[in-house]
């Protein structure tokens, strides 16, 4: 019996989406995006603004971008990826475009939802561990845990709970508590 045929997908079939529908693509695979709960957007929303208010304090040149917003990354076999973190953090500004970011952010955080754990904690980690993220966060609100992934530290994780302070990896001076 033949087998059957996989879709194999690209960055134009992104762009081709209906409007209002959002996805992912990691090795040739698009993943459907669910709407963010409340709980999530406050959590984007706290990263978001205590990062910024850092960065604006410090006349840092460095940007902060909450999703919606698209990395175009390469995978493993050399494979365009394309992914919408939930926080991304980038400081070459030649990596920017009108249409998102065009390598590795430095700095990526992602919040669990139930819908995106295996993004998360796997396919994702690894896509961001080898295109070159500096440092991927994974904030798990069930788990009230935070993974932290640096590349100083040869992408050994350290686990974090909520309300635990959190060295910052790309800047020295800030760390954070999530409540």
């Amino acid at each position: 019996m033949p087998l059957m045929k996989q879709e194999f997908y690209t960055i134009e079939d992104i762009f081709t989406l209906p409007e209002g529908e959002r996805a992912e693509l990691i090795k040739g695979e698009l993943y459907m995006m669910a709407p963010p709960s409340t709980g999530h957007q406050r959590l984007v929303h706290f990263f978001d603004k205590k990062i910024g208010n850092y960065i604006d304090a410090h006349h840092g040149t460095c940007e902060v971008f909450p999703a919606p917003f698209g990395v175009f990354l390469k995978d493993d076999k050399g494979n365009d990826a394309y992914v919408e973190p939930d926080i991304s953090v980038i400081c070459d500004p030649d990596k920017l475009d009108h249409k998102g970011c065009h390598g590795a952010p430095d700095w990526v955080i992602e919040i669990v939802s139930p819908s995106s754990k295996r993004m998360d904690y796997l396919r994702k980690m690894n896509l961001y561990l080898m295109a070159g993220v500096r440092e991927y966060w994974i904030v798990d609100p069930i788990r009230k845990s935070v993974i932290v992934y640096r590349q100083d530290d040869d992408g050994v994780p350290v686990l974090h709970k909520f309300g635990e302070r959190i060295q910052v990896g790309i800047y020295e001076d800030l760390d954070m508590v999530i409540e």
